[in-house]
């Protein structure tokens, strides 16, 4: 039974993250929590992992559609890279209750700014 939970969040997840460019942390981790039972510990470390192999294959196509802005990414992505770092050791200090509530927060956040921004 897990093969097939394993298989719906990855199809799942991987559409979402290929429509919308999210997947790790927004979609990943709720759904590996809840359908998989991992902790939020484990699930954010392995979503870590599943995105580089889905982010590679969305950056590609979508760069085949010119929707890509190198320059800004790279930059952004020169100090994600620290900031990945920081929230890495951040996460294993943090009580897994209090991250769930961290993590429920920002996505509570997230969905309201999408909601009423134009």
């Amino acid at each position: 039974m897990q093969i097939i939970w394993i298989a719906l969040i990855g199809v799942f997840g991987g559409i979402m993250s290929g429509l919308l460019g999210v997947g790790g942390g927004l979609i990943f981790v709720p759904l590996m929590t809840f359908f998989l039972g991992l902790t939020i510990h484990q699930a954010v470390g392995t979503s870590l992992l599943i995105i580089i192999p889905t982010s590679i294959v969305g950056v590609w196509v979508h760069a085949s559609q010119n929707h890509v802005q190198v320059k800004t990414a790279l930059l952004i992505a020169s100090f994600a890279i620290l900031g990945a770092w920081l929230g890495s050791h951040l996460s294993g200090r943090i009580d897994p209750l209090l991250l769930k509530r961290i993590f429920a927060a920002f996505l509570v956040l997230i969905a309201l700014k999408l909601a009423f921004s134009k």
